[in-house]
């Protein structure tokens, strides 16, 4: 059975999440659907990180095993025509080794997270970003930000749902821009790591905007970081500005770099 990686875009507004699930759309299962259009059975892919309701994603990763040499060029041409009109996109395909896996193969995943700052309602980007009325100071921000990058025990910005087997995760980079628009401003919170915990980024972001808007000092972040105790973490926002915008392999399938 050949094997081939997919590397997907989606609007996580209309989905409960990647997963499949029995009663619920689900990314998984669009696209589970559509490779049945293409060869008649029941289809299980897996992705390199199971997003929540509500995120996006820029480009997730996946694979899957069919019955036919596909041309990849095809196969994403003919996955697409079925997906719609749902807001799931296959960017490209490529064919990998039978042992290739987007998730234990994966080096790195990368997040993004966009952060609106105005009064006025967000009408273009409406579900694609979290906003905010207060404005944010970026320095502050990112002096908070420096104490979360390293190895550490990430049990403060975990989900008390969450089933990793250890806290302890390495954050290698988290870098937080900000871009003026004619009115208000946007933040982007850009962290990239081997793995992340479940609500993990969330809970960060969520956390670095209390310090931006002056009701936490930057080095409460290293406080809470050490406390590791959930309760003293910030408020978790919520999925809308979040999206997967990258995974990291030794071997890119895809030859982006």
């Amino acid at each position: 059975m050949p094997r081939y990686a997919l590397m997907v875009e989606y609007h996580g507004g209309p989905f409960a999440g990647w997963q499949r699930q029995a009663d619920r759309p689900s990314v998984q299962g669009a696209i589970e659907a559509a490779l049945a259009r293409l060869e008649p059975r029941d289809h299980t892919i897996a992705a390199a990180g199971r997003t929540d309701a509500g995120v996006h994603a820029l480009a997730q990763v996946a694979h899957c095993d069919l019955d036919r040499d596909w041309d990849p060029f095809r196969l994403a041409e003919a996955l697409n025509y079925h997906l719609k009109p749902q807001p799931v996109a296959i960017l490209a395909a490529a064919r990998v080794a039978d042992d290739w896996h987007a998730r234990f193969s994966a080096s790195e995943r990368r997040y993004l997270f966009r952060l609106l700052v105005r009064r006025a309602p967000a009408t273009h980007d409406r579900g694609l970003v979290w906003q905010v009325k207060q404005p944010l100071d970026l320095a502050a921000m990112q002096a908070g930000a420096v104490h979360l990058v390293g190895r550490h025990d990430f049990t403060t910005f975990r989900s008390t749902m969450c089933q990793a087997d250890s806290p302890v995760k390495t954050l290698d980079e988290i870098t937080i821009e900000e871009y003026p628009r004619t009115v208000g401003t946007e933040f982007v919170f850009r962290l990239r790591a081997r793995s992340f915990l479940h609500n993990q980024v969330r809970s960060i972001v969520g956390t670095l905007e209390r310090v931006g808007a002056g009701s936490w000092a930057p080095d409460t972040v290293k406080s809470a970081l050490a406390a590791r105790d959930r309760a003293t973490c910030g408020p978790v926002c919520p999925p809308d500005g979040l999206y997967l915008s990258g995974v990291g392999y030794p071997d890119d399938p895809f030859g982006t770099g």
